[in-house]
């Protein structure tokens, strides 16, 4: 049965006192919201395939909160459960999902789960979704909140359970949205939001690409301030194609139009929120304001702006928030200058959009790529990089993929294939990427595959990067 066609229930308005809810996964989102259920005097009953020792030390917590936690069973439903919240990794088609739908109960997501919740005269919410450029420009945004006055906080997959906050005395809320969280929201209803870009990304979780761009369109929501990409043609689409919107905002890295922000020279302007915008023109902050810098880091910074000026954040908050902003670690972060080679981790990069507004940022680039590919194809990717590469330096189950895109679009460039996959396999990524480099290059892991071959997690990746990158700058001196 299609989600759409699930019976509704109006659980808007109703007290939670004695309803049983069933809350899939014991994921972070997952345990919030059973904490804040059970708080609300619902019966909770959360499940979770696992049954470790992290799981085991979750569930005791929660059981002294009244929660039922049932763990090594991900599959099949509580009996009597009336809503079914689950956790962002769980896929449509997980089977206790499936028997949700077909018995007409309906499955939401922690994010819908926290609108729903919201007491009255709760905080506006600015909501920021897209392939790439998410957490960046969450953190931009409540930066610039902050300097306009604002009690404002980022939420969502930035760390605090969206459910969590909702609750809690706040201006306004920047939130950060995954495909995986709109797919499951049905009356999201944010003050404005905006779509960053969309590439090819989880297509194995929403089955394909059209599925994929229609979750993210439900972030423009009737009432709401559009705020797109004029420079993303699908980002433009969706606001153009959005219902009900109260307003449309592009962001581009050209001179803008009227209703746009946009470059200038050396400055970031503002040709939206004008007393004229026919013929005027707000300074926002200056090209140097935003760090690190790259082209796609000034679309986040206009993007961030675009929410923070729909919101009424006066021209001077942007600059402020900008210079506050700290940006977060494994983001084109640059890591140390050895014999005139800039190093650089953006082990966040781990599919091709990523990796190519990476790679569009230097003249001169060795590659260190490699993960897994997660079925992404990347010759779009290697096409367009071609000119940029010194070289590259392959590791990871995937890289011969990589390798076969570079035999094909750039046959002139040197590539180093490195099969290990021990704990020193970094040390010596880094070592050859080094004999590859010449005084002004840039050595730059944006690896274009996801890093749970050889790691734990992308900042793991970047950690080993980074600490190779040390020992090689020591060895030099």
């Amino acid at each position: 049965m299609d989600a759409e066609e699930v019976n509704e229930r109006p659980w808007e308005g109703r007290p939670w006192d004695g309803q049983s809810v069933c809350v899939a996964g014991l994921g972070v989102s997952g345990r919030a919201a059973a904490r804040v259920l059970a708080a609300r005097g619902a019966r909770v009953t959360i499940v979770d395939a696992r049954d470790g020792e992290e799981q085991r030390g979750h569930a005791a917590e929660l059981e002294a909160r009244g929660v039922a936690v049932r763990l090594g069973d991900g599959e099949s439903l509580p009996a009597g459960a009336d809503l079914v919240v689950t956790s962002p990794g769980w896929r449509p088609d997980a089977p206790l999902l499936a028997a949700a739908a077909a018995a007409g109960i309906e499955i939401i997501g922690e994010v819908e789960l926290a609108w729903r919740l919201r007491p009255e005269g709760a905080a506006p919410w600015l909501a920021i979704t897209g392939t790439d450029g998410k957490t960046t420009v969450v953190r931009m945004l409540a930066c610039m909140l902050t300097a306009a006055g604002h009690k404002a906080m980022a939420v969502g997959n930035v760390g605090t359970p969206i459910v969590e906050a909702v609750s809690e005395p706040y201006d306004v809320l920047a939130v950060e949205l995954s495909s995986y969280q709109l797919h499951w929201s049905r009356s999201l209803a944010p003050y404005a939001a905006t779509v960053l870009n969309v590439a090819p990304d989880h297509l194995d979780w929403h089955g394909s690409m059209d599925a994929y761009v229609g979750a993210k369109a439900k972030i423009f929501a009737p009432g709401c301030v559009a705020v797109y990409n004029a420079d993303d043609d699908t980002s433009a689409a969706l606001a153009e194609r959005a219902e009900g919107v109260s307003r449309r905002i592009g962001f581009t890295l050209q001179v803008p139009r009227p209703g746009e922000l946009g470059v200038v020279e050396e400055l970031l302007v503002d040709r939206a929120f004008t007393d004229d915008p026919a013929s005027q023109a707000a300074e926002l902050a200056a090209l140097g304001d935003v760090r690190p810098f790259a082209p796609h880091n000034v679309a986040n910074a206009l993007a961030a702006a675009g929410l923070a000026r729909a919101f009424g954040a006066p021209p001077e908050a942007v600059r402020e928030g900008l210079r506050a902003f700290v940006p977060d670690p494994h983001r084109i972060q640059h890591v140390a200058d050895v014999a005139g080679v800039a190093y650089v981790n953006d082990s966040k990069a781990t599919q091709p959009h990523a990796a190519a507004a990476s790679l569009a940022a230097y003249d001169s680039v060795v590659w260190i790529a490699g993960g897994l590919l997660k079925g992404l194809d990347v010759d779009d990717l290697v096409r367009s990089c071609a000119g940029r590469l010194r070289g590259a330096v392959l590791m990871g189950r995937d890289r011969h993929r990589i390798a076969e895109a570079l035999a094909r679009h750039a046959p002139d460039v040197p590539v180093v294939d490195v099969p290990d996959t021990d704990t020193g396999a970094m040390d010596r990524v880094v070592a050859h990427a080094s004999g590859l480099a010449r005084p002004g290059d840039t050595v730059l892991l944006a690896p274009v595959g996801a890093s749970f071959d050889m790691f734990a997690n992308y900042p793991a990746r970047g950690d080993a990067f980074i600490a190779a990158v040390e020992r090689l700058s020591r060895d030099a001196r």
